[in-house]
């Protein structure tokens, strides 16, 4: 079993296909504010490849992901305005030492994300 830490996996389901490039921000949610946590792009093989996977800045809380869909869309040839634009997710992280996974399925027009394993 993996170690602590949050990692994510995006499939465009409508085109069969990993989710290259579409943007993924994770902000710790806290009294005074979102933080940062991680930002970049999801890469060929689907996943999120960023030091928070391993558990690099994590810890106890309420987080937020969000997915940059609309982004993705315009990227593929897809001009906006687009039903999907930013997917947030929120979910809470109750022990920093159990890894949390999230794998986002979509379409232009629908989605799912759930915590994985």
């Amino acid at each position: 079993m993996r170690g602590g830490g949050i990692s994510v996996h995006a499939v465009d389901v409508a085109e069969g296909c990993p989710a290259l490039g579409l943007r993924v921000t994770l902000a710790a949610l806290e009294e005074s504010g979102p933080r940062p946590v991680a930002e970049g792009v999801i890469g060929r093989d689907g996943t999120f490849d960023h030091p928070v996977v391993r558990g690099v800045g994590i810890s106890p809380g309420i987080y937020e992901a969000v997915f940059h869909l609309g982004d993705y869309f315009t990227a593929r040839g897809h001009p906006g305005p687009h039903f999907l634009d930013r997917v947030p997710f929120r979910f809470t992280l109750a022990d920093a030492a159990e890894h949390h996974h999230l794998p986002l399925k979509f379409t232009r027009f629908g989605y799912a994300v759930f915590r994985g394993v």
